[in-house]
């Protein structure tokens, strides 16, 4: 082996040993970050499990067998549920498609609309559907609209950003030859770039009602209504065997809206 190929066999040595190093420190640090959190939340604590597994035989005996004679009662709350879903996810893709269009390079009108519509949409990231569930209960009363309204609200922050990284990825050459043929902005977006993106976002949409349904279950603990507002008057009054017939009956609409879900995407591609 001639020497210049040995330097260079020896060269493609370390940085192979580098890449493996880099890598393993990079395992470990997450390996550590893993450890420290759940030694901090008390996962890693054995004590705790074993002074809990009286209470969790108790509980569990006093929630079964499951007491489903309301459950006429809860039909409605369910209906209205699924409509808070329906109605939230409504609202949120109409808000982030515009909005998406000023949060993606390629179609925003300038510089600071990006970053104002990027930075708007991280702050509805940021807060939680139940703190929105609160702030709009105050506001417009009890009832399923300020539950579509924190869940409408909330997704707009993850739907317009998914919307806007799609259509960041669209082929180039269809909005050059829109604009190259004189088409207005509106034009480009409507003939250019919509076609290129709509299966992303119709799935983005779908994933997202699936997640508006089990997060509109946990708003009726703010007095948003739906099958909720029913789990968490039953977990006051101690009526656990209620409460697991409430859990059984969400998990079988959840399974079903996953479903149909899944039918939809299934149906679009």
């Amino acid at each position: 082996m001639s020497a210049s190929a040995s330097s260079l066999y020896d060269a493609i040595l370390a940085r192979d040993g580098t890449i493996r190093l880099k890598r393993g420190a990079a395992v470990l640090v997450v390996v550590a970050m893993i450890v420290v959190a759940m030694a901090l939340t008390g996962l890693l604590d054995p004590r705790r499990f074993s002074d809990a597994w009286p209470a969790i035989r108790q509980l569990s005996s006093e929630m079964f067998p499951p007491d489903f004679r309301r459950y006429q009662h809860w039909l409605r709350p369910l209906a209205d549920t699924l409509a808070m879903s329906v109605a939230g996810t409504a609202l949120a893709v109409s808000l982030s498609t515009v909005l998406a269009l000023f949060a993606a390079r390629n179609t925003t009108p300038n510089i600071a609309v990006y970053h104002a519509t990027r930075a708007l949409l991280n702050l509805l990231r940021s807060i939680p559907e139940l703190i929105m569930g609160i702030i709009f209960v105050a506001m417009v009363g009890f009832g399923a609209l300020p539950g579509v309204l924190a869940v409408g609200i909330h997704s707009v922050g993850m739907i317009g950003k998914f919307f806007a990284e799609s259509i960041e990825h669209v082929d180039p050459k269809p909005v050059e030859a829109a604009r190259a043929a004189g088409a207005s902005p509106l034009q480009v977006v409507f003939h250019a770039v919509l076609p290129q993106v709509l299966p992303q976002l119709a799935d983005t949409a779908i994933y997202r009602w699936e997640y508006n349904f089990r997060a509109s279950t946990v708003l009726g603990a703010v007095g948003a209504g739906g099958i909720g507002f029913e789990l968490i008057a039953a977990l006051r009054v101690l009526e656990y065997a209620q409460v697991s017939a409430l859990l059984i009956c969400i998990l079988i609409c959840v399974t079903v809206v996953d479903g149909i879900g899944g039918a939809l995407r299934n149906y679009l591609k």
